[in-house]
């Protein structure tokens, strides 16, 4: 059977009847946010802790390195977080020169990763739990190693055709020089001990502390122009989401940079037609 294909038996799917809730596409990370509910933590407390884990578990999907959008209705407002990193401030247009597009899977690729900032955002305005205590399921998983689940093992195969080898990805993500099959133990320190560093600074040390060090020095190991003052002068942006009415509900989405604007571009395209 293909995972993600029709199950050969009937599915019996029942509706949850319960006050919280966490949803992913992880077990294991689901666990975490109900373990930070469970706690006494906010419902941004369970997304973080889910976030993070998801970055171990589902290594091939999310990132500790990736960037962030948020909406969230605090009880008062809805509340748009956009914590997307910029580009190098030595990148110039002659770098790119005569090439038709920018390059895909290497450090040229790479902006300046925004999640970690804005787990440390939502955090501290939203957060009930310290902050180093949403890492506390992930780093367990990173150190003593999890049960890779079928779809991210599929999703793993599929990483590993398209992802450069030479630059850290099989070193950390193929640690017998393959994907690891379905429920198969798999365990990384080195992003153990990076979540650790992220916790216990407070993600300082991703932007201006021994995280920021090690990624510029592999940056320009590999001809990329990231500097330390990229990193340590990232910001986030809190937006006001967009919205548009369409069929008696109101759908929100973050301004560009975010692609969400193309959603509600469509929807409004249909407005102008009888659909039914």
């Amino acid at each position: 059977m293909k995972f993600g294909g029709h199950l050969p038996y009937p599915s019996r799917r029942q509706p949850i009847f319960a006050r919280n809730a966490v949803a992913t596409s992880q077990p294991l990370a689901t666990q975490a946010g109900i373990a930070m509910l469970q706690r006494g933590g906010s419902a941004v407390d369970a997304a973080l802790a889910t976030a993070i884990t998801l970055t171990v578990v589902e290594p091939c999907s999310n990132g500790i390195g990736s960037d962030l959008f948020a909406i969230l209705w605090d009880g008062r407002e809805l509340v748009g977080l956009n914590a997307s990193g910029r580009a190098p401030a030595a990148v110039t247009p002659q770098r790119y020169q005569g090439q038709t597009k920018l390059p895909e899977r290497s450090w040229e690729a790479v902006t300046i990763p925004g999640a970690v900032s804005a787990w440390a955002a939502l955090s501290k305005r939203y957060g009930k739990l310290p902050f180093a205590d949403l890492f506390a399921p992930a780093i367990r998983y990173a150190r003593d190693g999890y049960a890779v689940s079928p779809v991210v093992a599929d999703k793993w195969v599929k990483a590993t055709e398209v992802l450069p080898h030479d630059l850290g990805f099989a070193e950390h993500f193929l640690p017998n020089g393959r994907p690891p099959v379905a429920g198969e133990l798999f365990r990384c320190e080195p992003m153990a001990r990076t979540l650790e560093s992220i916790a216990a600074s407070g993600g300082e040390s991703f932007y201006r502390g021994e995280l920021t060090h090690a990624m510029v020095a592999h940056a320009k190991a590999n001809g990329a122009l990231h500097t330390l003052s990229d990193f340590a002068d990232h910001t986030l942006d809190w937006v006001k989401p967009l919205g548009l009415d369409f069929a008696g509900t109101t759908v929100h989405e973050i301004p560009p940079n975010g692609q969400g604007i193309a959603a509600l571009m469509a929807l409004g395209i249909l407005r102008a037609f009888d659909l039914a």
